[in-house]
């Protein structure tokens, strides 16, 4: 069980209104009484913050609004002692415009070995004027800019171009360069070194570029394709994803984190663990499951249940095809609901089932049901705990929290909001800070009133001293869902599927190598559906009628 802290939202240790690394080590024990294993860190380097640090100026160093390198060992030291490892963000495809290296290449000529670090090349056309190919940024516009000759001038006859898949202050670096592999495979040491527990590795699929770079003329997909039906694009692969190259980097970053993994020594223990797990949003399970095969990754992030609509065959075929191709490399598989890149599932599962899933949502935009969204949530949310694998849960949803989607839009700060020419609001929804206690200034996030980003009034009551301890609260949900996977095995469990039940109902059993045999029943059908016979009741994420009856949009998990 893997917790994701957004450092920027979690906890502000000096009332500047952005969480630190401070404020996270303060509430450190907050995640031990809930029953999680690991933290992962979104990014605390170094970072002009054009993406709230997704661009990192320097890998090797903790940003000042974060704190220092001693509070990042504090931070370390303190998890460590309550049991709990500590997984980091690197984001190795691109680096901020402000990086050492990125402003070298600047300075020097075209063909220079300090350009060769990233993606420069000459534009086409009469002149240079036009980008070296169409590839679009993920982020809206053009995937290049160009450079400007004279810095003082707002032409560039001789000016060469940058490629930036992200946004053009995130340069994306040029994999092909042995200068790369090694600064990458040195910023593994050092973190390692330092005590942390492994990688998330950002956009993992994305490292290495088809030779040549091809124009494409398909669309452009990152976060899963929204619609939730699966692009074929005519056949062909994206030049800009998922190449096979990349697959030589991860090989040499395994030997390294084997390195500090003693598997076959004779004093072996857990605590020597290292992991990667990689971001990649691919095309199939099939090709997620490279990353994770005996010498690459640990684990990669399974999209496909978080972006199964709310049906039971869509569910049942996401968890089916995940953990055969998860199974056909002999790794385990992962589950997740919510992160920071999309709209909170206590919001998306309130929104019409089938409906594309929204980039954002904002004032004048089609709004959720809550109270919907919420119940469909804690459903989804058991079924996903009772799954074989590992789960990674997103900061603030075991409050039941939803996306902000009334934010005003002045202040909004994610890049794709401007740079989509407004069309799409982006991700500034789901980063809101925590809500800690109900009563106080910024519900308890910090010592004042102060944050990043506006929290909504509804934060106030989902606040954690508001439901710790309260019967039927999500927090207390997500507590007992944890201790009870833990006691029943349920992580390194076998799943079998149950017939007999309605095709709206997703049921199944998950068998522990002890042998205890947990029943999971999730019914999203608008029928009630009996709890079977002699079955005891372990946890729900909704009350079961007097008569052993279970609701629509509610899961039980069962003894048989």
């Amino acid at each position: 069980m893997i917790y994701q802290i957004y450092p920027r939202s979690w906890a502000d240790g000096n009332g500047d209104g952005i969480g630190d690394l401070p404020g996270i080590t303060s509430r450190l024990p907050y995640l031990r009484d809930l029953g999680v294993d690991a933290v992962w860190l979104s990014p605390f380097y170094v970072s002009p913050m054009a993406d709230a640090g997704y661009d990192v100026a320097d890998y090797r160093d903790i940003d000042p609004i974060f704190g220092t390198l001693a509070d990042a060992d504090t931070l370390l030291a303190t998890a460590h002692d309550l049991g709990l490892k500590v997984i980091v963000d690197l984001v190795p495809n691109h680096s901020s415009d402000a990086h050492a290296w990125f402003q070298a290449a600047l300075a020097a000529a075209p063909g220079s070995p300090e350009r060769e670090r990233y993606v420069f090349r000459d534009g086409r056309g009469p002149g240079g004027y036009l980008p070296p190919n169409n590839w679009l940024c993920v982020f809206g516009g053009a995937a290049w800019t160009r450079v400007r000759a004279d810095k003082d001038s707002d032409t560039s006859p001789d000016g060469q171009w940058y490629l930036h898949l992200f946004d053009p202050k995130q340069p994306d670096f040029n994999w092909d360069n042995p200068q790369v592999r090694a600064e990458f495979e040195d910023v593994l040491r050092f973190w390692l070194d330092r005590g942390v527990d492994g990688f998330r590795v950002d956009v993992a699929n994305a490292l290495v570029k088809e030779a040549g770079l091809p124009d494409w003329d398909e669309p452009l997909h990152l976060l899963g394709d929204a619609d939730g039906v699966p692009h074929d694009h005519h056949g062909k692969k994206p030049p800009m994803w998922d190449q096979d190259g990349v697959h030589e980097v991860y090989l040499a970053w395994r030997q390294i984190l084997n390195s500090y993994n003693p598997i076959d020594a004779a004093d072996y223990s857990a605590d020597n663990d290292r992991i990667l797990c990689a971001e990649a949003w691919v095309d199939s399970p099939e090709r997620l499951a490279r990353y994770v095969r005996e010498d690459e990754m640990h684990q990669a992030f399974n999209f496909e249940f978080l972006q199964a609509q709310w049906r039971a065959p869509d569910l049942r075929d996401a968890v089916t095809t995940s953990l055969t191709a998860a199974d056909s490399v002999g790794a385990p598989t992962t589950w997740v609901l919510s992160n920071h890149d999309v709209v909170r599932h206590t919001s998306r599962l309130g929104l019409p089932v089938g409906d594309k899933r929204p980039n954002g949502i904002g004032v004048g935009d089609p709004q959720p049901d809550a109270v919907l969204g919420l119940r469909r949530a804690r459903a989804a949310t058991a079924l996903m705990l009772s799954l074989p694998g590992s789960s990674y849960l997103y900061q603030g949803e075991e409050l039941g929290l939803p996306d902000s989607t009334d934010m005003p839009d002045d202040v909004r700060q994610d890049p794709t909001w401007a740079r989509s020419a407004h069309t799409e609001r982006g991700r500034d929804g789901c980063r809101v800070p925590m809500p800690w206690e109900g009563d106080q200034p910024s519900y308890g996030f910090g010592p004042s009133a102060r944050t990043w980003l506006p929290q909504p009034p509804c934060y106030a009551a989902l606040a954690v001293d508001q439901q710790v301890a309260v019967q039927g609260s999500t927090l207390e949900l997500y507590r007992r869902l944890l201790a009870a996977r833990r006691e029943q095995g349920l992580g390194a469990g076998s799943l079998t599927w149950l017939g007999g039940y309605p095709d709206e109902v997703v049921a199944f059993v998950n068998e522990s190598a002890s042998g205890q045999r947990v029943v999971v029943i999730t019914n999203l059908g608008e029928e009630s559906v009996p709890v079977p016979a002699g079955a005891l009741g372990l946890v729900s994420s909704g009350p079961v009628t007097a008569q052993g009856l279970i609701p629509t949009d509610t899961t039980v998990w069962m003894t048989a």
